[in-house]
């Protein structure tokens, strides 16, 4: 087993690597930018290392620092977590090449699905039903594009060839939004991802959002844990994730999942991963993209299974077999809220500062992920979510009121954040019922928004 791992990622992901590691026996080192100095990941790891000042790019973007710092402190491999280089085929690289393990897909799987138009075509040669889309178009005419769009046909979208979180994506509804639309979401594209690569695709009217956790090893065994239903969003970022979906029916969890078991075969992956697809009003579903990594939402599917993810991947990354024997099929329902620092009745607007008073909340079935605490001072430089509430119960219903009670004792003071908006998400009659889709929050009255608990 591996001895010692770094992990090039900050917050409650770094947090909650190096828990898994310390309880499997495994030194643990963290990294950090000036702007983290204080962050607990730095004072729980076994070692850490400064690579470099505030802004991403010259910290946790620092391919070289990342490197050198490994290297120093002997690690014999990296966990990338979410975001940053967690996607990243030369990173990866990068870490064969100087002797350490890349705890995630290899170079070619990255290269094969990190792009989203020859990932698709990758699922369309594999049988998975897709959307009808373009492919990839940077120096085009505008109006090549506007005859590509119409070809599609209305409502389309546009998204970044890169990247995910939400960035780079614009809807359209009809030409005359054409342009302006494009011109956003290259703009977005290239600030987040440092390239203007963009593709358009028909656009599902008030879809849900499924996604399907899957796990291989390098033996060609794939297995799925089940779905997430990731449909409650604000500019196509999460906010609230639960497992099962209650949309979904058994026989059409059954077929998802053996589309991603396919899928997965089909490129022989390796480690943990995220097949996401869009499902229609009808049930009609339709491949998205796959994300080779870790997801944010993953401690929902670890409470319904009883599984450590992060386990997991470690031990597929060293080389074992695939543990779990059959796919998954779940039990228990679970429920997972992010908790952003920002005002939700100012358009969620960031909101960094220093957190005077906190206080989580506890009880059986909840479950707080974060790497806050009274003192600490959230700086506008990275993502604003700083905290993760889970709460799993038998019935749904059960893991609603469970959440409820949790976020009324959630008290996090000094900064805004998300917690009044979940508070008043959980009492909602139509996310009671399950009745949503990824235009939920665009579609509720605005008085949700507007009058605060």
């Amino acid at each position: 087993m591996f001895k010692k791992i770094l992990i090039a990622n900050r917050g409650e992901i770094a947090l909650r690597i190096i828990r898994t590691a310390k309880e499997m026996g495994i030194k643990t080192v963290a990294v950090y930018s000036t702007a983290d100095k204080y962050s607990l990941h730095v004072s729980f790891a076994d070692e850490a290392v400064c690579i470099g000042p505030p802004p991403s790019y010259q910290s946790y973007l620092n391919i070289p620092n990342l490197i050198s710092a490994a290297e120093i402190t002997n690690a014999d491999a990296i966990h990338p977590g979410y975001g940053f280089l967690s996607e990243n085929a030369y990173f990866s690289s990068m870490c064969k090449k100087h002797g350490i393990k890349f705890i995630g897909a290899n170079p070619n799987h990255m290269i094969q699905i990190g792009n989203k138009i020859s990932a698709k075509k990758t699922m369309e040669k594999a049988g998975i039903s897709c959307l009808p889309g373009s492919d990839c178009f940077s120096e085009s005419s505008y109006q090549e594009i506007e005859y590509i769009a119409d070809k599609i046909g209305y409502p389309i979208i546009i998204k970044a060839v890169s990247g995910g979180g939400g960035k780079g994506i614009r809807s359209v509804f009809n030409k005359n939004r054409l342009k302006k639309s494009l011109e956003e979401a290259k703009k977005e594209s290239w600030t987040c991802f440092g390239t203007k690569d963009m593709y358009i695709e028909k656009l599902i009217v008030n879809p849900r959002h499924i996604e399907i956790q899957i796990l291989g090893d390098q033996y060609g065994k794939a297995c799925h844990l089940s779905e997430r239903d990731c449909s409650i969003q604000r500019r196509n970022q999460k906010l609230v994730e639960e497992a099962p979906s209650p949309f979904i029916t058994q026989s059409i969890r059954k077929k998802m999942g053996e589309e991603a078991i396919k899928a997965s075969e089909f490129i022989h992956y390796e480690g943990v991963g995220t097949i996401e697809f869009l499902v229609d009003t009808n049930k009609n579903f339709y491949f998205m993209e796959m994300n080779p990594r870790i997801q944010v939402e993953h401690p929902i599917t670890e409470e319904i299974t009883g599984l450590d993810l992060i386990q997991e991947q470690i031990f597929l990354a060293y080389g074992k077999e695939l543990s779990i024997k059959k796919n998954f099929y779940p039990k228990m329902y679970s429920i997972e809220c992010r908790i952003n620092a920002e005002e939700p009745y100012k358009n969620f607007i960031p909101a960094p500062g220093k957190i005077t008073q906190m206080h989580l909340p506890g009880g059986k079935g909840v479950r707080v992920d974060t790497h806050i605490y009274a003192g600490y001072f959230i700086t506008h430089y990275y993502d604003s979510m700083i905290a993760k509430i889970i709460t799993t119960a038998k019935t749904r219903k059960e893991s609603i009121e469970k959440m409820r009670r949790s976020l009324e004792e959630f008290v996090i003071e000094g900064v805004h954040t998300t917690i009044p908006f979940h508070r008043k998400l959980m009492k909602n009659d139509d996310f009671m019922k399950g009745n949503y889709n990824t235009n939920f929050l665009d579609q509720i009255s605005l008085n949700f928004f507007l009058s605060e608990d």
